[in-house]
Parts: structure tokens; C-alpha cells; sequence
């Protein structure tokens, strides 16, 4: 699938814009929990018309640190997007991740963390988060839910 997104972005034009976004989701299997991640790469062609998707899925053990599997979903965001930057060239790239920085949410623990290390590993990168966000709380949230587009 990586290639498939790859190709996609090579074959847009210069003024498309890549999104890159991560979300996860906790569920309950034969007693123990599990985290599943989802990264997304949105493919906005010309930045005016329409777009593709590509989703890629994982599943980890989760052990119930709310803080480690919102890391972790960074960690998955920003590889993908990592994995991207040879195929990006001029185009407008966006990192969204699905964390809230108003206290009043849960997310909130992880944002500054989160962001240093997106800029950390990605030098210049163009970091949103909610409400920005809308390839991490939107598409990628979709996807996790086991309802890709």
C-alpha cells in the first residue's frame, strides 16, 4: 500500500497537497486490550480537486497508558510520513495529529511531547493538531473505526 501512495503522489502535480494523519482506538479481545492505529496519506490533487486516500492499519497490545498509546499513534504518523519525503519534493505537506491541546481533553497529556518530536525527526515540519487536524480526527479516525473510505 505504501508504494500505491507513493506512486499516487508522484504522479500528482507539484501544487496537490499531502496530509499525513494518525488515530488509534482501544478495544477488548478474549479479555485483553488491544490499541488499533491507523495512519492515513490524503492526497489533495492540485489542492483543489478532490483527492485520494490510503490507509494503513495496526494492532498492538494495549496496556492502558493513555499517554503512551497516544504516542505511539504519533510515532506510526510521523514514520509514515518519514517513509513519504522522497516522494514529496515541493508539494505542501501537513503532519495532523489527533490531540487537543485545550486541557478540557483527555489528549491534552501528550501534545508537547508530541510536537517536539514531530519536529524533532521531521525538520520544518508543518504540524496541526485539533480542530487543524482533520486527516487525524476525521479520516484517520474512520479508518480506525473500521470504516475506510
Amino acid at each position: 500500500m505504501l508504494d500505491k501512495a507513493k506512486a499516487a503522489i508522484e504522479a500528482s502535480s507539484a501544487e496537490s497537497s499531502i496530509y499525513v494523519g494518525g488515530d488509534s482506538i482501544r478495544f477488548k479481545k478474549n479479555g485483553k486490550w488491544f490499541a488499533r492505529y491507523a495512519t492515513v496519506v490524503i492526497i489533495h490533487i492540485d489542492s483543489k480537486h478532490g483527492g485520494k486516500i490510503f490507509h494503513f492499519a495496526d494492532v498492538q497490545p494495549d496496556y492502558g497508558n493513555m499517554k503512551m498509546r497516544l504516542q505511539t499513534e504519533v510515532m506510526y504518523t510521523v514514520n509514515l510520513a518519514m517513509e513519504l519525503l522522497e516522494v514529496i519534493g515541493e508539494r505542501h505537506m501537513e503532519i495532523h495529529l489527533d490531540l487537543n491541546k485545550s486541557p478540557k481533553h483527555k489528549s491534552h497529556v501528550a501534545v508537547q511531547e508530541a510536537l517536539g518530536y514531530v519536529r524533532g525527526m521531521i525538520q520544518g515540519a508543518n504540524v496541526k493538531i485539533k480542530p487543524e487536524a482533520f486527516a487525524a480526527s476525521h479520516a484517520a479516525d474512520h479508518c480506525v473505526r473500521g470504516k475506510p473510505h
